[in-house]
């Protein structure tokens, strides 16, 4: 900590590594500083001295524990936790990327270690059009829930975008557009309307050594029942989804992680007056994430992922995985 800031340091120098790190260099006024970056890939450390010249660049992920006051986990899901232990050992908070971790034995005892000493990135925790959703059903929008429906739908995985991951992105151990986007959903879930529980699922594996197609599966989110859906190869978009919520006196949805829209009586959807795009969101919510992380480091209240709620996400998604592994075998 210097002059009262607090120092975030960076674990993993991929998609979402440089998101917070720009993140954090856009800051007006600063909230927190860099320390550093690592990334055990010399290309993802020649690509930062490029890009953020400003930046330490750290040689291990010690040293960036040892440098900050806060670690920001970013590295591939499997590696998660040695980081995140490391950091709390050290007396560090930990903000980690999602999913918590591939392992739920080992998720499990990381949370019942860490205490309140962590949280995890599921940005719609401080999504702007989540804050209208919720907005609306406190206002009656929906009344008593009856149901949530989840669809998440991908042209190709890993999507466009993430092709130079794709050799853990679409790998069975840490991959799957199950841990990477449908974790947001059921997070969402937990967050409104309570704990998940009562799965069943399928999930479709239809190449060796790669990552499932697609998935089915039913739950509960507190006492609403959820239906979830997802595949890969039906729709052109790189990434189409809709996570609605109904009731007996209306419906809500969000569309395309950041378009909230409710439904109206004559059956037809309204959008969210001011609604941004993705692109144009995710600046907001990635201030508020930092914002949060502020807290969580300081011990104060924040609105952040919890590792309980992480860890409830975890539990379901590994869940869908292992059943369609198992009708696979």
């Amino acid at each position: 900590m210097h002059d009262g800031t607090l120092s975030i340091g960076i674990i993993g120098a991929g998609i979402m590594g440089e998101r917070l790190l720009s993140a954090i260099l856009d800051q007006s006024p600063p909230l927190v500083n860099v320390s550093g970056i690592f990334d055990p890939a010399p290309s993802a450390m020649q690509r930062m001295a490029a890009s953020f010249p400003q930046v330490p660049r750290l040689p291990d992920a010690a040293s960036v524990i040892a440098a900050s006051d806060c670690v920001y986990i970013a590295s591939p899901p499997a590696s998660h936790l040695d980081h995140a232990r490391a950091a709390i050992v050290a007396g560090k908070s930990v903000f980690c990327e999602k999913p918590l971790a591939v392992d739920v034995a080992d998720a499990r005892a990381f949370v019942a270690e860490a205490g309140d000493r962590g949280a995890v990135n599921f940005p719609f925790a401080s999504s702007l059009a989540v804050a209208t959703l919720m907005d609306w059903i406190a206002q009656g929008a929906v009344g008593t829930a009856s149901r949530v429906t989840i669809e998440v739908a991908f042209a190709t995985w890993p999507r466009s975008w993430q092709a130079d991951a794709a050799a853990w992105l679409d790998g069975r151990q840490q991959g799957g557009f199950t841990r990477e986007v449908v974790s947001h959903f059921l997070f969402l879930s937990r967050r409104l309307l309570g704990p998940l529980h009562g799965l069943s699922a399928s999930a479709v594996f239809p190449e060796a050594g790669t990552s499932e197609r697609s998935i089915q599966a039913t739950l509960v989110a507190g006492d609403v029942p959820v239906e979830l859906k997802g595949n890969v190869g039906s729709t052109a978009k790189d990434d189409h989804n809709i996570w609605m919520l109904e009731g007996d006196h209306g419906a809500v949805r969000l569309c395309d992680w950041s378009v909230a829209e409710r439904r109206l009586p004559d059956g037809t959807w309204e959008r969210a007056a001011g609604t941004l795009s993705q692109a144009e969101a995710r600046p907001i919510a990635l201030r508020r994430q930092i914002e949060g992380v502020v807290r969580l480091t300081r011990g104060e209240a924040h609105h952040l992922a919890t590792l309980a709620e992480a860890l409830n996400v975890q539990e379901i998604v590994e869940a869908i995985l292992a059943d369609g592994m198992r009708a696979k075998g």
